[in-house]
């Protein structure tokens, strides 16, 4: 089988790094809530590459380094020239029997610690590639400075403006829930691409004021996750999780109604959701977690599902603004 949208390639700004439409998320092979198996992280990875997805990203939080750990081991027999691999700096693992597992199910005793020195980013990166078992990766991204604005921009951001200058790295961004810091980071630096988690969504489109402008301005790329916004949009139902908590009543209504509008076109909710962010011109690809082969296929099938522009005209009626809509 084939998946034309979703292997379609785009570069990442101004860089040599190409990513495919879809990629791979591997928070959940992290133990992501609940655990998951070795193997069927491997299987997860080799299903992607398979599928001709091959942009993986990962991150030493999930599963305190558990994941990269899984994601390394499993593309240790791909050519390095195969695919793009992402990681983040701006947290450290450090061993702690009494640490917050921060919802991850398989990390060991330890914590997550912030770090965006000079020296905390270098080191992140140094035990993110040990626990990868690589000495390179494609793409690294300042994770979540939203309490260490000024020291992620000064530097941190330095730190990766000069790995990439020295060809240690291909590409260099930041990756947040929120736009407004990504903003300022397209707006004041060099930064080939913002990961932003959550905000250019069918329930959130608050990326759409300042981020997504700027990006065109500037030829940044975006690179968009939590396109089911942690769970609501996979399944619009009361107790269902938006942005990682138990998704309040109004929400899970507006959820639903958007379900019934897809419905109505004979379209699933899933599909919508994840082709969303695509009309947008900035956007280069969409990362999806998946916990098994089976919910890899899925988010293939929905990636690939036909979508009228009719449905897109009447999600647009319903408050949802679509770049071109």
């Amino acid at each position: 089988m084939t998946f034309p949208r979703s292997t379609q390639r785009h570069r990442l700004g101004r860089s040599d790094v190409e990513v495919t439409r879809l990629g791979l998320g591997t928070a959940p092979l992290g133990g992501l809530f609940t655990h998951v198996e070795d193997d069927v992280a491997a299987a997860v990875v080799q299903a992607s590459l398979d599928a001709g997805l091959t942009y993986v990203d990962t991150a030493p939080l999930y599963g305190h380094g558990v994941s990269e750990r899984r994601v390394g081991a499993a593309l240790a027999d791909a050519g390095r020239s195969s695919y793009a691999l992402s990681t983040k700096v701006g947290r450290l693992i450090v061993d702690n029997p009494d640490g917050a597992s921060d919802g991850y199910a398989d990390a060991p005793p330890s914590e997550a610690i912030y770090d965006y020195t000079a020296d905390g980013i270098r080191r992140s990166l140094e035990e993110s590639l040990e626990r990868l078992g690589m000495d390179a990766v494609d793409i690294v991204y300042i994770h979540d400075p939203d309490d260490h604005e000024e020291a992620a921009l000064t530097t941190a951001y330095p730190v990766l403006h000069e790995l990439r200058a020295q060809g240690v790295v291909g590409a260099i961004g930041v990756g947040m829930n929120q736009s407004r810091i990504p903003t300022r980071f397209v707006r004041e630096t060099e930064i080939d691409a913002v990961l932003l988690a959550g905000r250019y969504t069918l329930l959130d489109q608050s990326g759409e004021a300042d981020l997504l402008p700027a990006c065109l301005d500037r030829g940044t790329s975006i690179v968009i996750g939590g396109v089911y916004n942690s769970g609501l949009l996979a399944d619009p139902r009361p107790g269902a999780t938006f942005n990682y908590v138990e998704a309040p009543a109004e929400l899970v209504a507006q959820a639903q109604k958007l379900a019934d509008i897809c419905a109505e076109h004979g379209v699933p909710l899933k599909a919508a959701a994840i082709q969303f962010p695509l009309a947008h011109p900035a956007v280069a690809t969409i990362l999806t977690g998946a916990r098994s082969v089976a919910e890899l296929d899925e988010n293939l099938a929905m990636m690939e599902y036909a979508i009228p522009d009719t449905l897109w005209d009447e999600l647009a009626a319903a408050g949802v603004h679509r770049y071109g809509h």
